[in-house]
């Protein structure tokens, strides 16, 4: 591949992971799973993507997310949010705030249109990001970090390309049934070793993949318990809230779209400074590690565990009902310097050829009521 070539001290760090995940495999007889490997490549403590010390967002980063190309979506969310403090209370928390921009966007917007937010939680697993956040939001006393979501949450909660970072196992159909697809160590690299999957994971393949008895051999896809599991959590915080509705934006699809032949590959990707490609064994902790999400089995994991599901759209759907037009022409079209860069953001969230089709929003929640602009492009139907 031609990839940008790491720094001596980035290639020092992925050296000493990589060593660090080869000890797990000697200690795991010779193989792990791959979603231990993406936990350990994403965040092993002080060497893991997100637990590093590298930039990971903007143009100096690897990729950028919609609250860094631009303040009107975080200002598009403040919108939704409101509508939404108005029937519960005035919290929000976030998962995985990044670089706090989206968190700064939204409690500015807030504060222009003077809705009181009394507090701002983050969940952030990332040290490097937690102190980039708190340096970016020093100016708002109602942030506050948290560990691990709370056992109840009344309010509003976000989550923008969370799901997507979660650990995933990899499978492939074996003419014999689904087998696991292990990271082993040969010849001082990483490599792929298939064993046949284990109870566990057979029966959240069943779960996930309704028609996968009817796969074709040879078909590779990901598995994915871990943030499954993340959004039983999630759906017990809600159920035992009193009102509230959780958004969560990533891309992915249902699972009558996810599962298909035109996906016999899977979905895993990697991006490394703004170059995207498949190889996860390329230098470990530089880069990103990601797979399309599941969104029927986001959804029924949340519901089983007590939250409704309030409603399912793509992100220009979304951005739509939430005013981000309105709030583009909050700027003087003929200002063109201005203008000009704010649009051309808006048209990148907003178009099907790049960001407005693939990225969805999935709302999840109980006892409130999303705004009818929004509900109008809900398409919870093909869940």
């Amino acid at each position: 591949m031609s990839l940008p070539v790491p720094s001596s001290d980035a290639l020092a760090a992925s050296h000493a992971l990589q060593n660090l995940i080869a000890a797990d495999v000697e200690r795991n007889d010779g193989a792990i799973s791959f979603a231990r490997f993406m936990e350990l490549a994403l965040y092993a403590p002080d060497l893991g993507y997100y637990s590093g010390g590298s930039a990971k967002l903007g143009k100096d980063g690897d990729f950028t997310t919609a609250p860094e190309m631009t303040p009107l979506f975080g200002a598009a969310l403040a919108r939704v949010a409101a509508a939404i403090i108005a029937q519960s209370a005035p919290r929000i928390l976030e998962f995985g705030a990044g670089t706090g921009k989206l968190a700064f966007d939204i409690l500015s917007a807030m504060a222009a249109d003077g809705v009181a937010v009394e507090r701002y939680f983050i969940v952030e697993l990332s040290g490097e990001l937690r102190a980039r956040q708190r340096e970016r939001l020093r100016d708002f006393p109602q942030v506050e970090w948290l560990d691990a979501l709370p056992d109840a949450f009344d309010g509003v909660v976000f989550g923008n390309e969370v799901l997507d970072a979660m650990p995933v196992h990899l499978v492939t159909k074996h003419p014999r049934g689904w087998h696991e697809l292990r990271v082993t160590v040969r010849d001082g690299r990483f490599d792929w070793l298939e064993a046949p999957a284990d109870a566990a994971l057979l029966a959240q393949i069943e779960r996930q993949i309704a028609d996968h008895a009817a796969l074709p051999v040879g078909y590779v896809t990901e598995v994915h318990g871990v943030a499954c599991g993340f959004m039983a959590t999630l759906g017990r915080m809600l159920r035992d809230g009193g009102a509230n509705a959780a958004f969560l934006f990533d891309y992915g699809f249902p699972a009558h779209e996810y599962y298909l032949g035109l996906r016999a590959t899977g979905t895993l990707m990697c991006h490394y400074r703004h170059h995207a490609h498949p190889d996860p064994f390329y230098y470990p902790g530089l880069q990103d590690i990601t797979a399309h999400v599941d969104f029927t089995a986001m959804a029924l994991a949340a519901q089983d565990a007590g939250a409704g599901v309030l409603a399912y759209l793509n992100q220009a759907g979304f951005l739509i009902g939430a005013g981000i037009g309105e709030l583009l022409l909050r700027t003087d079209p003929a200002d063109t310097l201005n203008y000009l860069p704010r649009a051309g953001a808006v048209q990148k969230l907003l178009s099907p050829a790049e960001m407005g089709e693939l990225f969805k929003v999935l709302v999840v929640g109980k006892n409130v009521t999303l705004p009818e602009a929004i509900t109008m492009h809900d398409r919870s139907h093909r869940l």
